[in-house]
């Protein structure tokens, strides 16, 4: 892994990027300390399923209805 500090870093981001899309890590350092890492972004992990919370919300027939206290803005 190759450790760059900040200002390095802002004058050559687009080389860094190059540098991570060919699957290396880059450190960000500030005053010689490491503070950040440049990583391939792998996506989320977790995959979303249709349907995986049937039956755990419910709607009351009255869900859309307003209390009467609201009313008095709507008149």
């Amino acid at each position: 892994m190759e450790m760059n500090n900040i200002y390095y870093a802002k004058t050559h981001l687009s080389a860094l990027i190059e540098q991570v899309l060919h699957g290396e890590e880059v450190i960000i350092a500030k005053a010689g300390k490491p503070v950040a890492v440049l990583s391939p972004y792998t996506g989320s992990k977790q995959k979303l399923e249709f349907g995986s919370m049937k039956g755990k919300v419910i709607m009351t027939p009255d869900f859309d209805e307003l209390p009467e206290s609201f009313m008095k803005y709507f008149r």
